[in-house]
């Protein structure tokens, strides 16, 4: 899957997507240092081991990398950045039951707003699925010969 990049002083503004799912009951904010193994459990669980450890890294760092989707207390979502390298958006997801609600749009805004108010200029999504989705939602576009990118690259040359 190839990478994307992302003109973060073009993004679309992120009030919006915060307040469709406050008016949903969905709060989007940064976890709480005591978040950390509930969040990284329900992303391992849900997503990958992998995903996980990434998630799992965005808390070294304060404060974390990381923005959280909460409904009633409980997590339905996460986005990370800066987490496989710097610069880096993702690993992303929404809980099945949550998605189509805009969670997963106002978790990729907050994740590149912060990586703007950060200093980049771009971000690198890496590795994609669904690049139709980030095309339309943010204008982002295929890095030319990305794939496998650096999560094959890790692998390739890992002994």
């Amino acid at each position: 899957m190839p990478d994307m990049l992302v003109k973060l002083y073009e993004l679309p503004p992120l009030e919006a997507p915060l307040r469709r799912c406050e008016r949903q009951g969905i709060a989007i904010r940064r976890p709480l240092a005591g978040e950390r193994r509930p969040l990284v459990a329900w992303v391992s669980a849900r997503f990958s081991r992998a995903w996980g450890a990434e998630c799992e890294a965005a808390f070294a760092i304060s404060p974390p990398k990381c923005f959280i989707a909460l409904q009633h207390e409980a997590i339905i979502g996460f986005a990370c950045h800066d987490c496989t390298c710097s610069n880096f958006f993702g690993p992303t997801g929404v809980a099945e039951g949550s998605r189509g609600r805009g969670v997963g749009l106002a978790l990729l805004l907050s994740c590149l707003h912060a990586m703007r108010d950060q200093g980049y200029a771009y971000a690198v999504i890496g590795g994609v699925g669904p690049a139709a989705y980030y095309a339309k939602t943010v204008g982002a576009t295929l890095i030319e010969g990305s794939t496998p990118g650096i999560y094959g690259y890790r692998r390739e040359r890992t002994p």
